[in-house]
Order: C-alpha cells, then sequence, then structure tokens
C-alpha cells in the first residue's frame, strides 16, 4: 500500500516491478532468443537472392559465419550468437569480481 502520492506509487511500482522481473528472467531469456529468431527469419525472407543472409552480429571473433550458416542453417546460428553472447557476459561478471593481484 502506498499513501497515495504519485511518488508513493511510483516507487511502488519500480519495485513490483523490478520483484517481478527477478522471478521472470527465464521467460525474457526466452522471448528474447525467440523474438531474435523471428527478426532473423523475416529480415531472410526480404532477400530477393535465394540465399540465407547471415544475420549481423556483435562478436568479430574470426569463425566463418558463412560456412556454420550454411552448415546448420540461419536459427541455428543465431541460437549460437545467443550461447557466445551469455558466456561472454557470464566470463566478464566472473572477471570483475577476482581481485587483481600484483605478482611483481
Amino acid at each position: 500500500m502506498t499513501c497515495g502520492e504519485i511518488k508513493c506509487k511510483k516507487e511502488w511500482h519500480r519495485r513490483k516491478c523490478a520483484e517481478w522481473n527477478r522471478k521472470n528472467r527465464e521467460y525474457f531469456k526466452g522471448n528474447y532468443l525467440r523474438n531474435k529468431i523471428l527478426a532473423a527469419d523475416k529480415e531472410n525472407k526480404k532477400g530477393t537472392t535465394g540465399q540465407d543472409r547471415i544475420p549481423r552480429t556483435r562478436f568479430r571473433l574470426g569463425l566463418p559465419w558463412q560456412e556454420i550458416q550454411e552448415t546448420m542453417g540461419l536459427k541455428q546460428l543465431v541460437i549460437i550468437e545467443y550461447i557466445i553472447q551469455v558466456l561472454m557476459r557470464r566470463f566478464q561478471e566472473v572477471i570483475k569480481v577476482q581481485p587483481l593481484v600484483n605478482t611483481g
């Protein structure tokens, strides 16, 4: 309950949304991946060449994306990119937690 002031209502709403988001993280992960696959598929259907277009990627890993896509398919390529994103985020979180040690 709130006192009825707009400021109190907004804070209550913010807290309830944050709580719901914490409890439903899996919903957002699945929703994000599903939307990304649908967007890549939709973008691919716009192409006039008949070939699958490689979706844009934020990662410059030097991987042969064209060959991976030809072998596995567009949807699988999007899933691989998502897995890379999750792994990189987790790796960065671990690195942030570790203390720096000067050995020299």
